[in-house]
């Protein structure tokens, strides 16, 4: 997802950038809370929440480790840096901006990337806006059988079985997961798009409410 992420507050308040593009500090924790949070999100392999954030940076609280996650971004900005932090999985995570992804790539041509087909792309489309739903749910709204497709989406962590319901043979309830909002790159289930927008009809409602 090009451009800068939502975090990011230009009229906000920041740090300055200092000599050399070194991050200057704004008061006695300042330049040390920006540096461990930098240091944190450069460490993780997958999104941090604010609150761990501020947990490991000993900072005051989630208010203080958004604002450290805004200021480190204007610098990575003003300084014209490769990298960025975006608002992923309700977490944040350091990233290379998009402008470089073919040219990274050709760093690690071996790396395996999955696809999904277009029957499988379906299928996580009516479980990320009808969830939880069951089986016979997804193929009424689809028309066809899901059984082959719904196990590969599990097997690459996309879905989760989240329950079941209380419908006949209490079948089992599926669910997104956090690695879809990572491979997908939303913020939270919240950030996915107006089905109508994406059909002009919107998603065929869901047939009522389960217990999970």
């Amino acid at each position: 997802m090009a451009g800068d992420p939502p975090v990011d507050d230009p009229s906000g308040s920041t740090g300055g950038d200092g000599p050399d593009g070194e991050l200057q500090d704004d008061g006695p924790r300042a330049g040390d809370a920006k540096r461990q949070v930098e240091a944190l999100l450069f460490l993780a392999r997958r999104p941090i929440s604010a609150t761990r954030l501020a947990q490991f940076a000993r900072l005051s609280g989630r208010g203080e480790a958004v604002k450290v996650v805004q200021q480190l971004n204007d610098h990575y900005r003003k300084t014209r840096r490769a990298v960025q932090i975006k608002a992923i999985a309700n977490g944040y995570q350091l990233m290379t901006r998009p402008t470089f992804s073919r040219w990274l790539r050709q760093m690690n041509p071996t790396r395996t990337e999955f696809r999904l087909s277009v029957p499988a792309m379906e299928t996580l489309a009516v479980i990320a806006y009808r969830q939880p739903i069951i089986k016979s749910e997804i193929e009424a709204i689809r028309g066809v059988g899901c059984g082959e497709v719904l196990r590969q989406l599990l097997e690459h962590g996309l879905i989760k079985i989240a329950g079941r319901s209380t419908d006949l043979g209490r079948p089992y309830l599926y669910r997104t997961t956090q690695v879809f909002l990572e491979t997908f790159g939303l913020e939270s289930l919240a950030a996915l798009p107006d089905s109508t927008e994406l059909t002009g009809k919107g998603m065929p409602s869901s047939t009522g409410p389960h217990d999970g």
